[in-house]
């Protein structure tokens, strides 16, 4: 059975460098965004970028009360780019756009796949990862599903407005939506779904048989992809991000973060 599109290293074996930003509910009241205002200068002005993230292992989880991951310690580098500190909110993934445009958090930091209907409600980053979605089973029942379209009958669990999600809807799968893509693991491995479509990087990372969900397994890459950074639309905060993360490549940053946490084989270069 091969379980792994990509090699993922074990996160307890590195060094795990814990990040300060606390994160609050998303249901919190958020300031005041003037109609036209620069983003950039909103941002430097409160001091604070607020970024909002799921529990999206490698890319942002909680060790103890702190967020860390590859996308939080990232983050946590453009805020300093950028001169402000960094506060992480954990969201509804489906309210994502709705919780940016009301000015709850100013970027989505996540993983986030980039997508011809994402670019038309709000502002994405230059493509920074490598990115696909994969069927993820029961491992002893790998061998019994070889294609997508021979899990047509099957119940999925998904995460709610994730790429997954549209892409069970397209094909007219029988689904149940979840909060997280986590939650949607828990299900499969509880026997009250069938499968679930996830990403990659998070399918790789918690079925290494030294995680939790070491009983699932994938073979069934459905989409390849791209992963981004979002902001407010026309948010002139993309281009800063854009200008960070060309420098992240150039100077090597981004790929020994990469390799820290397992997911060199996503770098774009």
């Amino acid at each position: 059975m091969r379980k792994h599109i990509w090699k993922i290293g074990i996160l307890s074996a590195l060094t795990v460098f814990l990040l300060s930003g606390c994160a609050r509910d998303d249901s919190a009241a958020s300031s005041a965004i003037v109609q036209g205002q620069s983003d950039l200068a909103y941002v430097q002005e409160k001091g604070t970028l607020t970024v909002g993230i799921t529990d999206f292992a490698p890319m942002d989880y909680r060790d103890g009360e702190d967020w860390t991951g590859f996308d939080a310690e990232l983050a946590e580098a453009f805020a300093a780019y950028l001169g402000v500190s960094l506060e992480f909110v954990e969201i509804d993934w489906d309210k994502k756009t709705e919780l940016l445009e009301k000015g709850d958090i100013d970027c989505i930091w996540n993983g986030m796949t980039m997508t011809d209907e994402l670019k038309e409600t709000i502002s994405c980053s230059d493509s920074y990862l490598s990115n696909a979605q994969v069927v993820v089973l029961r491992g002893g029942e790998l061998g019994e599903y070889p294609t997508v379209e021979s899990c047509q009958h099957l119940l999925f669990a998904v995460e709610a407005g994730s790429v997954g999600e549209s892409i069970l809807k397209e094909k007219k799968y029988r689904y149940t939506a979840f909060s997280t893509q986590k939650e949607a693991l828990q299900s499969v491995s509880e026997k009250k779904a069938d499968a679930t479509v996830i990403d990659v990087i998070m399918a790789a990372y918690y079925t290494d048989d030294k995680q939790e969900y070491s009983d699932l397994g994938f073979e069934i890459a459905v989409s390849d992809e791209t992963i981004c950074i979002g902001f407010r639309k026309d948010s002139d905060l993309t281009e800063k991000a854009n200008a960070f993360l060309k420098a992240s490549y150039e100077d090597d940053s981004i790929r020994t973060l990469a390799e820290k946490y397992g997911i060199g084989n996503a770098l774009l270069q």
